[in-house]
C-alpha cells in the first residue's frame, strides 16, 4: 500500500437502514456500525453515532433524540445521514487526515427514484467524498457471493435487510427484473412488539423485540423447543413484568411479513423469461442480509418455490464485499454501476 492510498482513500459503503458497513481499498472491511445517531435537541450537537447511539434507544431523556436517518432504504433525514457518513469517514483515518475520500461506491435498493438516488449522492459528497457512484444492492451481493454475474445465466438474489427486501434476477451484468419490498428485519421487530402487546398485554421496546427475534425466531417449525424471557411494562398496571415467549409465538408474529416476501419471490420467478427460470432451477436462489440468519428461512423459500435455496457465505457482509471487489478493481467493475460515470470524471 502506497502513501497515496492513505491520501486518496477509495471506499465502498453499504448504507443500510439498520447497519452501515465500510470497505476501504487495500484495508478491507474497516467499519460495521448501526445506522443510528443520537442528537441533543437543545444544542443540535451529535452525541453519538453507531453502536453507542443504538444503546441509547428507548433510554433517553426528553432533550436527546435517537434517530434512524434511513427508513426503508430511503434517506428520511438528509442532514443526519450526512453527519453520520462524515463521522464514519472521519474514523477511517482520524481527525488529522489531510485528504478526504477520492471515490466512494454506495449500494442502494433497485427501485429508488432519481430524487432518492440524488439525495444519497449529495449526502456522501457533502460528507467528504469527491466522487460518488451507486450500485444496485442485489448486484453488489451477487458480486460479493462470487456468482457468475457476467454470464448469460440467471442469479436470483433475495437480500433481506433491516428496512427492505430486494429481490432481483441478474444476468449478463445487469438486472433483468427486480422488486423491492418495504419489509425487513425492522418489520419483524414491529410484528413481535405488536404480538406481545396483544397476547401478553406487555409493552416492549425495539431492542427487546430484536433480542427475542434473534434468540428464538424462526421461519418454520423447529424440532427443538425454544423460549426466552422478555421484560417490559404491564399495560394493565404500568408496572414491570416478565413473560416467557416461545419460538412458535415469534413465528406466528412474523408469519404475515414472511408470506409477503415469499409471494414476491414467486412473482419475480413467474415474471422472468422462461430461459432464465430454467437457469434458476439449476443455479438456485441466494439469500443475503440480516434476514438470512432467521432460522429455516432458506427451507421455507425452497419449500414454497421448489427451487434450491442457499444462504450466501457471511450474509451480513456480502454486499460490502461486492463493493470491495469494485473498489479494488474499479476500471474492470465500473460497468456494473447503476449511475453512469460523469463525462468529465478524471481517474487520478
Amino acid at each position: 500500500m502506497s502513501i497515496f492510498d492513505n491520501l486518496f482513500k477509495e471506499i465502498g459503503i453499504d448504507l443500510g437502514t439498520a447497519n452501515s458497513l465500510v470497505y476501504q481499498k487495500n484495508r478491507g472491511l474497516v467499519l460495521n456500525e448501526p445506522t443510528v445517531a443520537a442528537v441533543n435537541n437543545k444544542t443540535m450537537e451529535i452525541l453519538a453515532v453507531g453502536e453507542k447511539a443504538k444503546k441509547m434507544l428507548g433510554r433517553t431523556p426528553e432533550h436527546i433524540s435517537v434517530i434512524r436517518p434511513l427508513v426503508n432504504g430511503v434517506i428520511s433525514d438528509f442532514d443526519m445521514t450526512q453527519e453520520l457518513l462524515r463521522q464514519f469517514i472521519k474514523r477511517l483515518s482520524g481527525e488529522n487526515s489531510l485528504w478526504g475520500v477520492r471515490r466512494a461506491v454506495l449500494s442502494v435498493p433497485d427501485d429508488l427514484t432519481e430524487v432518492e438516488r440524488k439525495s444519497v449522492e449529495d449526502a456522501a459528497e457533502q460528507a467528504g467524498c469527491a466522487k460518488v457512484h451507486l450500485m444496485s444492492a442485489p448486484m453488489a451481493v451477487a458480486i460479493g457471493a462470487g456468482l457468475p454475474v457476467d454470464e448469460p445465466t440467471a442469479s436470483l438474489i433475495v437480500d433481506i435487510g433491516g428496512g427492505t427486501t430486494d429481490i432481483a434476477v441478474i444476468s449478463l451484468g445487469g438486472t433483468v427484473i427486480c422488486k423491492t419490498l418495504k419489509i425487513g428485519g425492522d418489520r419483524f421487530n414491529e410484528d413481535i412488539m405488536k404480538f406481545v402487546r396483544d397476547e401478553f398485554h406487555l409493552a416492549i421496546g425495539e431492542p427487546t423485540s430484536e433480542f427475542a427475534k434473534i434468540a428464538v425466531g424462526s421461519a418454520i417449525p423447529l424440532d427443538e423447543k425454544l423460549d426466552i424471557a422478555i421484560r417490559g411494562m404491564d399495560l394493565s398496571t404500568g408496572l414491570p413484568k416478565e413473560v416467557l415467549i416461545k419460538n412458535s409465538q415469534v413465528r406466528v408474529a412474523i408469519a404475515k411479513s414472511l408470506r409477503s416476501i415469499v409471494d414476491s419471490i414467486k412473482e419475480i420467478i413467474e415474471s422472468a423469461p422462461p430461459e432464465l427460470v430454467g437457469d434458476m432451477l439449476k443455479q438456485g436462489i441466494y439469500i443475503s442480509g440480516g434476514g438470512a440468519l432467521l432460522r429455516g428461512i432458506d427451507r421455507l423459500i425452497e419449500r414454497e418455490t421448489f427451487v434450491e435455496t442457499k444462504i450466501v457465505d457471511d450474509p451480513l457482509t456480502a454486499s460490502v464485499r461486492g463493493l470491495g471487489f469494485v473498489i479494488e478493481n474499479f476500471d474492470h467493475h465500473k460497468r456494473f454501476l447503476s449511475n453512469p460515470l460523469r463525462p468529465l470524471e478524471i481517474s487520478l
